[in-house]
């Protein structure tokens, strides 16, 4: 997995995470799903990676 898309996918977890305790502070489900949506997108990215260089060893 590349450096750049090692930091692409933190950074989409990390913003998933400021979204989700963002919504649940204010009450907003929506915001709090996004989220966790956000985190998601970012793990299965992250996991995809880990297949690609599965592959090229």
């Amino acid at each position: 997995m590349s450096k750049g898309n090692k930091i692409d996918n933190a950074a989409e977890k990390a913003k998933g995470k400021v979204k989700e305790a963002t919504g649940r502070a204010v009450g907003n489900e929506r915001l709090e799903a996004e989220g966790r949506a956000d985190q998601a997108k970012g793990d299965l990215k992250q996991a995809g990676e880990h297949v690609k260089d599965a592959f090229k060893r």
